[in-house]
């Protein structure tokens, strides 16, 4: 009824059914293009935003630095112009060493202080101030590697004296107990063979804080007096501790904490005996290893010869042993005199000081007395 030639109904539906899931399918492509569009501009621009936090930071770094540098390059500019004014090389920079480089260089280190502390074991004082003053850094090479052996050490001889003048400063001066003075009362410490002055460090803090709690700020009741080969800070004075700038009787308290080094140590004795007021006290702390008898019975009755009275000896600790003497007042010295006599010994006591003396000078008391304190060679 409806059908006309060359147009059929069917066939034209289909046709236009087909159009429309094209055009649907079309505009799908499209969303999903849209979509992934997005995404990738979204990753984009995340990723362009943390490029430029990162530039930022290393803006931020790279300026840090060039702070930094400036900083340093200006020290070093500073430090050149100090050199050149004072005629001294610039100092080359730092470079970081490897853990083998380090390792060689610690072997290194501990053979040379090992070679210096056998040096000054086996010279006399004199050759040493000569050694160190023409090689002044071997005084700190020295005080570098003894640093280093002193960490292993259970206790500190030097904090043993320092702890026995706190302890004893509580007492009155001149009292059973006390700190030994002067007339006057002042205490004054003779520290020989000092290294880096630390016992006068400790002391002079001690007596400050002493004298601000006990009100006594405007009295200056003790000194201390620091000798060595080289003048590591300011309270050190430079002299051969057989020979040092003080006047006779003028100490109360000379100190060698494992300073008996030189060949020729009972001259220090002689000089620690010579700067001593009348009632004064020696103090040494040595090496155990270096006493042939193990407790140094020998040493003592060497030192007595000397004119030395004996008070203590401490061998508690398993390292070091710890003497104390005194120099008898003149009173004391013409009673002991006269027991001497009557007993007839008096005779043999001058017979042992002259045959001390001549084996003294056949051979130096470093080699039999008190054995040198060498580390073993590696």
């Amino acid at each position: 009824m409806f059908k006309v030639d060359g147009w059929d109904i069917k066939t034209e539906k289909v046709a236009y059914s087909d159009v429309r899931k094209e055009k649907k399918k079309e505009k799908k492509n499209l969303k999903s293009k849209k979509l992934a569009q997005r995404k990738r501009d979204r990753k984009d621009n995340e990723i362009q935003l943390s490029n430029d936090e990162d530039e930022e930071e290393e803006e931020t770094s790279k300026s840090d630095e060039a702070v930094k540098d400036g900083k340093v390059n200006k020290k070093r500019k500073v430090e050149e112009i100090k050199n050149i004014m004072e005629d001294k090389p610039s100092p080359a920079p730092a470079r970081k060493l490897t853990p083998l480089q380090q390792k060689m260089m610690a072997k290194l280190t501990g053979s040379r202080f090992r070679w210096i502390n056998e040096q000054l074991y086996t010279i006399s004082s004199e050759d040493a101030l000569k050694l160190v003053s023409e090689q002044p850094q071997l005084f700190d090479e020295y005080h570098d590697g003894f640093r280093s052996q002193v960490q292993a050490w259970p206790e500190n001889p030097v904090d043993v004296f320092v702890d026995q003048i706190r302890y004893r400063a509580k007492k009155p001066v001149n009292a059973p107990g006390g700190l030994p003075g002067l007339k006057d009362r002042k205490i004054v410490i003779a520290d020989m063979g000092c290294g880096e002055a630390q016992l006068a460090l400790d002391v002079n803090t001690f007596f400050k804080k002493y004298n601000k709690k006990a009100k006594k700020s405007h009295q200056r009741f003790w000194e201390c007096h620091s000798f060595d080969l080289k003048a590591a800070n300011e309270r050190i004075t430079v002299a051969d501790i057989r020979n040092v700038p003080l006047p006779d009787n003028s100490c109360t308290i000379v100190v060698f904490c494992l300073a008996l080094m030189g060949t020729n140590f009972l001259d220090f004795i002689k000089e620690a005996y010579r700067i001593l007021a009348p009632r004064g006290e020696l103090w040494i702390a040595e090496i155990k290893s270096r006493f042939g008898d193990g407790r140094g019975d020998e040493f003592v009755n060497a030192l007595k010869l000397m004119g030395f009275f004996h008070k203590k000896t401490d061998d508690e600790n398993k390292m070091f042993t710890r003497f104390e003497f005194f120099k008898p007042p003149a009173e004391i010295i013409e009673e002991r005199k006269a027991k001497l006599e009557r007993r007839q010994k008096f005779i043999e006591v001058e017979t042992e000081k002259e045959e001390l003396e001549k084996k003294r000078a056949k051979t130096a008391e470093g080699k039999w007395l008190l054995k040198p304190c060498i580390y073993k060679r590696r």
